[in-house]
């Protein structure tokens, strides 16, 4: 079975499991067709919440990820590794491979990463690989890469330290690392601990964010080893 026929399989069967609906959303001067589940709350399983406090936030495409899929958009790839943390429904991983990346798309649910290979797929980009990653233990194995990106990622006080960890265990010594974050209630703990895991803070980046009601403003943090002259 070649890749593409792969890929349209995984759709056929996202699309018999979940009720799902298209989003289009125009990015970095390009046209998207973004297929996720329609409610996130449909999803909740109490199972999965009682042994973990798992919720589907992967489902919704927030703020964050459309302006870091914007952000890393317009970036020149030219096949540089990437690594997308929390890929979601994968609207940024689909721009990073659009973007020239080689781009793989990591999430607590594997879901998630099926859903960021088909839209990749069905939006004209290289084919992505999809990688089942759990930030409380992380594999001894796990690829560094030249780049590293996370979006909304900080909505519980502990993933502060998971992520800084995710991001220190996977970035190459020569990589950057982009966050984007709306003021989640992990994000100070995040901004402290880069420092026990060998990552410095280069540069804030503020965008907003206006659509209808919803107003925010974003800031990408850009994360790299070493030691940095500003911030």
């Amino acid at each position: 079975m070649s890749g593409i026929e792969s890929v349209q399989a995984v759709e056929t069967s996202l699309r018999r499991r979940f009720r799902v609906v298209d989003t289009t959303v125009s990015i970095a001067g390009r046209t998207l067709e973004i297929l996720h589940p329609a409610s996130a709350e449909e999803l909740i399983d109490e199972i999965d919440f009682e042994r973990d406090e798992r919720l589907p936030y992967w489902a919704e495409l927030w703020p964050s990820s459309r302006i870091l899929a914007e952000y890393v958009g317009r970036m020149t790839g030219s096949g540089r590794s990437l690594l997308e943390l929390g890929c979601g429904a994968g609207l940024v991983t689909t721009s990073a491979s659009l973007a020239g990346f080689s781009v793989v798309a990591s999430d607590y649910y594997e879901d998630a990463c099926r859903f960021a290979r088909v839209n990749a797929a069905r939006n004209g980009a290289s084919e992505t690989q999809g990688l089942l990653l759990d930030w409380r233990a992380l594999p001894a194995d796990l690829p560094r890469f030249d780049v590293v990106l996370a979006s909304d990622v900080l909505y519980e006080r502990p993933y502060g330290a998971l992520v800084a960890g995710a991001i220190a265990a996977a970035l190459a010594s020569d990589g950057v690392a982009y966050l984007a974050d709306p003021g989640r209630i992990g994000r100070d703990e995040f901004l402290a601990q880069l420092g026990g895991a060998g990552l410095v803070l280069r540069k804030r980046i503020e965008r907003p964010f206006v659509d209808g009601k919803v107003h925010q403003t974003i800031t990408i943090f850009e994360i790299v080893r070493g030691h940095s002259t500003s911030s």
